[in-house]
């Protein structure tokens, strides 16, 4: 598969796998079929699994090790820590102290049965502490071994250029997709600008860019996107219009609405690293087939110019969800 590179030399594929979706958010689980689609991403080419000590809490970080522990695959591990939430609760605090960091670290080395992480988030920032302090406790990290990379998830251009004078940041992981380009007005050219990679999660908007909602949609149990805004009635519906534009070229191109959105993304820069997550091969095959999907210069101009005048109705998540956001 294409390689991409994250900061001066982490090298992943092109396309990574967010894994939180194997634990909870979307519904119950059933880590068999995690597991076989996790097997199948590595097979097709893909290196590069995302997780957090957060998702299940601790399960998805269990399943990944589970998954190493058996298959030995030659793969770069991303996982996050600083959201603290309780098994079945959605509400969280934000914690960014050394001392949390630390622990939290220790904790995800022993769940993926790893001696040391590729690339190690701050999941959340708070705005509370300097992040000056966060950076100097994740950087004695870097120097006992025990991570290799420092990440960023969700922070402002000016967080990121402060963490970076302390300790080299490899990448930021934030939302970006066709219905959510925020990141584009700063922090992209941010990271640009000092050499850090962009890794992009929910690129298909949870899910919504691929045309498979719409206003009768019935969620399963313990699937997140029910209480989320843009899923709402009203805004749901104002939202079918960007996916109608996705979905018109996909049909003339013989694509797929997933794979047209995850090309617009790839074609944004080689910096560009999206974590499309999925538990299902089917969506993963569909997913993959994105790398065969070359948009023209008039075909990118066509879906900017959608996303830019379509109306997206809703906030990304609930205001719980949204602590720690842009910080």
């Amino acid at each position: 598969m294409q390689q991409r590179t994250l900061g001066h030399d982490l090298q992943v594929s092109a396309l990574g796998l967010g894994c939180m979706g194997m634990s909870e958010f979307y519904g119950p689980r059933d880590d068999a079929l995690a597991l076989q689609a996790l097997d199948h991403a590595v097979e097709a080419g893909i290196d590069f699994l995302d997780t957090a000590d957060v998702y299940g809490p601790h399960h998805n970080e269990e399943l990944i090790g589970r998954f190493l522990a058996s298959r030995r695959p030659r793969v770069k591990i991303a996982t996050k820590f600083g959201i603290v939430r309780k098994a079945g609760e959605y509400r969280r605090s934000i914690d960014n102290s050394a001392q949390y960091a630390r622990q939290s670290c220790e904790d995800s080395l022993r769940r993926l049965g790893v001696e040391r992480i590729d690339l190690y988030y701050v999941h959340r920032v708070d705005a509370t502490r300097p992040i000056e302090e966060t950076m100097q406790g994740l950087a004695r990290l870097v120097q006992e071994g025990k991570i290799a990379r420092i990440g960023l998830c969700e922070v402002s251009a000016a967080t990121l250029r402060r963490a970076h004078a302390v300790h080299p940041v490899a990448a930021v992981q934030t939302e970006y997709s066709l219905w959510t380009r925020e990141v584009e007005d700063e922090v992209l050219p941010a990271c640009r600008e000092l050499g850090v990679g962009l890794v992009a999660y929910s690129p298909l908007g949870r899910g919504f860019l691929t045309g498979r909602f719409h206003g009768g949609t019935a969620f399963e149990q313990g699937d997140f996107r029910a209480s989320l805004p843009r899923f709402q009635p009203g805004n749901i519906d104002t939202n079918q219009a960007l996916v109608g534009a996705v979905s018109a070229l996909a049909q003339r191109k013989g694509s797929t609405p997933a794979q047209i959105a995850l090309a617009w993304l790839l074609a944004q820069g080689p910096d560009v690293v999206p974590i499309p997550g999925t538990r299902r091969i089917a969506h993963l095959q569909d997913n993959l087939g994105a790398l065969c999907v070359a948009l023209t210069p008039g075909e990118l101009d066509e879906l900017r110019r959608a996303s830019d005048e379509l109306p997206v109705a809703g906030q990304r998540y609930t205001e719980e969800g949204m602590k720690g956001i842009n910080a």
